[in-house]
């Protein structure tokens, strides 16, 4: 609590501090509602599920407070940092225990001809190359991400050690890298990742594709290292009942492409296709590549500028592997609505259903085939349902500074 009034005191002063050539910019969203899930169980389970209704908090948008700041330093070069710390407004709690900033923590240099060099926690360059033409920007990950966000294209990871080049924007097209360093004594490459890629926006057209390698911290798999670079102070990341039997994974990698069209201000469209890879090493408890293709596509309807309407669908497939014959499916339909009371303050509803059908790992790994179940969008991660089939709903209401 001292922490949190501490800086709270600090960004009120510093946001008052601004000099010819330096500013500060204190930002940030709070955003809370009302959910139901018609089936939540713990993960893992496949049993005991029941309807919930509950308090959600950073649903449309995360709850964050952060500060930003520029420093011209001739040239049109620029230092630049962003400290951003994610918590949860119906509590007050941080989002991670242990971490003042656990969104964003990095300093850099920037200059329009030369592209942007940071450093410290970061998203991979995969995330922000595809992010806007996943389905958070206007269906919430929260409902909407692919199921279990198996892709990686909505806010789960956070990368520490980082260190990210972006070019400049040539034409609209920006080619973006970045490499996070484990830090494993005897190993350079234990617990790193690595990702790159290119995006093209220009008119009413965009594209990416990029590829994203994490690496277990852990010699040859295993239980998630905690020197792993997504490591959330020791916690793993991104698991839910698609992939919770790939948990000891030697390396995880991904690749996507995403396109969106702009056929007017009222209407646009956005694709995306994805390929999430678990790859065993000798100590993972199971033995072969587990692989997920996921199709997803969302529509989106501005009728006013006041509203906002939209609606997706995602379809994730495993392969056959690791003795199960009849390899999992997901299917997910997605639906959204915006009122904006302002610029800064928005209401909103969102929806959603899954149905899971064939077969996966359980939380045991091989040998422990179980029938899939539902687990839509990522908010159901930690409460999947207990059954094939998942209704999630809620409203919200978002402010931001």
């Amino acid at each position: 609590m001292r922490k949190m009034v501490w800086l709270a005191a600090g960004a009120s002063m510093l946001v008052n501090v601004a000099h010819a050539q330096s500013s500060v910019t204190l930002y940030g969203i709070v955003d809370n509602g009302i959910g139901y899930q018609s089936s939540a169980t713990t993960l893992g389970s496949t049993e005991g599920g029941h309807s919930l209704v509950k308090m959600t908090t950073g649903v449309f948008a995360a709850d964050r407070f952060g500060l930003k700041g520029t420093e011209d330093l001739g040239g049109q070069t620029q230092a630049i940092f962003t400290l951003e710390e994610g918590f949860n407004a119906a509590t007050g709690a941080e989002s991670t225990t242990g971490l003042m900033f656990s969104r964003l923590a990095y300093v850099g240099l920037t200059n329009p001809t030369s592209g942007t060099l940071i450093a410290g926690r970061l998203y991979s360059a995969y995330y922000t190359l595809l992010q806007p033409f996943s389905p958070e920007p206007k269906l919430t990950g929260y409902y909407a991400a692919h199921p279990g966000d198996i892709d990686g294209t909505d806010t789960d990871f956070h990368e520490n050690n980082a260190i990210s080049y972006t070019s400049p924007n040539f034409h609209g097209l920006t080619i973006s890298g970045e490499y996070a360093l484990g830090g494993v004594a005897g190993s350079f490459n234990a617990g790193s990742s690595w990702s790159a890629g290119a995006q093209y926006m220009n008119g009413p057209i965009g594209l990416a594709a990029a590829f994203w390698r994490i690496n277990n911290s852990t010699p040859g798999g295993g239980p998630w290292g905690g020197s792993s670079v997504t490591s959330n102070n020791g916690a793993q990341i991104g698991l839910s009942a698609i992939n919770i039997g790939y948990q000891t994974a030697q390396a995880q990698q991904r690749f996507a492409v995403g396109g969106s069209y702009t056929f007017s201000p009222a209407w646009d469209v956005s694709v995306m296709y994805s390929n999430a890879q678990f790859i065993p090493g000798t100590h993972s408890a199971f033995t072969d590549t587990a692989i997920f293709n996921t199709f997803g596509t969302v529509l989106h309807f501005k009728p006013s500028p006041a509203v906002d309407l939209s609606m997706g669908y995602a379809y994730t497939r495993a392969t056959s592997a690791n003795g199960i014959s009849s390899p999992a499916q997901y299917n997910q339909i997605n639906f959204a609505q915006v009122y904006s009371l302002s610029k800064a303050t928005a209401l909103y509803a969102a929806e959603g259903f899954q149905r899971a059908n064939g077969q996966t790992l359980g939380i045991n790994g091989g040998g422990d085939i179980i029938e899939a179940v539902a687990s839509t969008g990522d908010g159901a991660n930690a409460q999947p349902s207990s059954s094939r089939s998942q209704i999630v709903g809620g409203i919200g209401l978002m402010h931001k500074f």
